[in-house]
C-alpha cells in the first residue's frame, strides 16, 4: 500500500502535524510519500526526507498571496498525484484548510472520506480508522468498501515517526486545468491579535467561567507563565472577553494534545472536553464535586480556584527556586 501524505509548513519547517502522518502511513503498513507545495520548501522537503520514504515537490503549484497552494489547485493535484502514483489514499492533518479539501479529494477520487482521526488499526486485511463521535462522547471505529480512503488525522494521535534512510526529493508538475481553478484569492486580511500556538504546546492552563471576572482570569495567565505552558479558555471565558478567541479549547475553537492540561473553573461541556480529552495529563479545579470534567480528570480537585490557583503558583516558584 501507499498513502500520499500532504506536509504543510509551520515557519518554514514541516508541522509537527504533517510528520505525524508519516507515522500514521507506516502504521497501516503502509509506503509513505510526503507531497510538499508550498513556495520555497526545499529545505523543508529535505527534513521530511529523513521520514518518509519519497518526498514529491509539486512545481508550478497556484499560490496564494502567502506562498500556499491554494484549495483548489491542492484538491485537484493531490487526485490527479494519487491516481499518477497508484496511491491507496491521501492522509492530511485535520487543520480548518485541510478539512475543507479533504472531502473533495475524496470525491475526485471515488474514495470515502474519514475525518478527526485518532486511531488506526488494520483488521480482516482491511484499515480501521478510529474517530470520536457525538461531540466526543464515544469513539466510532469506520472503514471504507474499496479500500482508498482521504482522512484527516488529529495532531498528536500518532507519535513524531523514526529517521531512516534518506530519501532524494523529487519535482514533479502535475497539470490542473483553469476550469479547477474556480477561485483567485488576491489578498489577506489578518485579524488583529496575538498568534497562539496551542496545538504545539507541551502545558496549557485553561480557564472557565468558573473564574469569575478578566482580574480572576490573570490567574489562570500567571500560573501558565510560571509552567512555561500557553494559556487556553472555554468558551464563556472568550465570550466574557477576558481573553482573545485565538485562545478557545473546543470544537469551535482548537483540538489540542499537551502532555499537561490544567482546567481551572471549566465545567465540563461537551464542547470543550472533545477539544481536550486526549491530553497525557488532565487536571481539573472545579467547586461543584459533581462537575463532569472530573469524569475525564487524571487529578481532579474540589475547591474555590481562586484560592487554589496562588497556592499553585506559589509552589511552583519555590520549586523553581531550588
Amino acid at each position: 500500500m501507499k498513502y500520499l501524505v500532504y506536509v504543510e509548513l509551520k515557519n518554514g519547517r514541516p508541522s509537527g502535524a504533517a510528520l505525524e502522518l508519516v507515522s500514521a502511513a507506516k502504521k497501516a503498513g503502509a509506503d509513505a510519500a510526503a507531497v510538499l507545495a508550498e513556495n520555497g520548501c526545499e529545505d523543508a522537503a529535505a527534513e521530511a526526507a529523513k521520514f518518509a520514504s519519497e518526498v514529491i515537490i509539486l512545481d508550478g503549484a497556484a499560490l496564494d498571496p502567502n506562498g500556499r497552494p491554494t484549495e483548489d489547485y491542492l484538491t485537484a493535484a493531490l487526485a490527479k498525484l494519487a491516481s499518477d502514483e497508484g496511491a491507496d489514499g491521501v492522509l492530511l492533518s485535520a487543520a480548518p484548510f485541510n478539512r475543507n479539501i479533504a472531502p473533495r479529494i475524496a470525491s475526485r477520487m471515488g474514495a470515502g472520506c474519514i475525518t478527526d482521526v485518532i486511531g488506526l488499526s488494520a483488521e480482516d486485511g482491511s484499515l480501521i480508522f478510529t474517530r470520536p463521535s457525538y461531540g466526543g462522547t464515544v469513539l466510532e471505529k469506520q472503514s471504507v468498501i474499496g479500500g482508498k480512503v482521504v482522512a484527516t488525522v488529529r495532531s498528536g494521535s500518532f507519535d513524531a515517526p523514526e529517521e531512516g534512510a534518506a530519501a532524494q526529493p523529487v519535482h514533479k508538475t502535475i497539470a490542473v486545468d483553469d476550469a479547477d481553478l474556480r477561485a483567485k484569492i488576491t489578498e489577506f486580511i489578518a485579524e488583529a491579535g496575538e498568534v497562539v500556538n496551542l496545538e504545539d504546546a507541551d502545558v496549557i492552563v485553561s480557564g472557565g467561567r468558573g473564574m469569575g471576572s478578566e482580574e480572576g482570569f490573570k490567574l489562570v495567565e500567571e500560573l501558565a507563565n510560571e509552567l512555561g505552558g500557553v494559556v487556553g479558555a472555554s468558551r464563556p471565558a472568550i465570550e466574557n472577553g477576558w481573553i482573545g478567541r485565538t485562545h478557545q479549547v473546543g470544537q469551535s475553537g482548537k483540538i489540542v494534545t499537551p502532555k499537561l492540561y490544567i482546567a481551572c473553573g471549566i465545567s465540563g461541556a461537551m464542547q470543550h472536553v472533545s477539544g481536550m480529552m486526549d491530553s497525557g495529563y488532565i487536571v481539573a479545579i472545579n467547586k461543584d464535586e459533581d462537575a463532569p470534567i472530573f469524569q475525564i480528570a487524571d487529578v481532579g480537585i474540589v475547591g474555590d480556584v481562586h484560592k487554589i490557583l496562588p497556592l499553585m503558583i506559589d509552589a511552583v516558584k519555590a520549586h523553581k527556586a531550588q
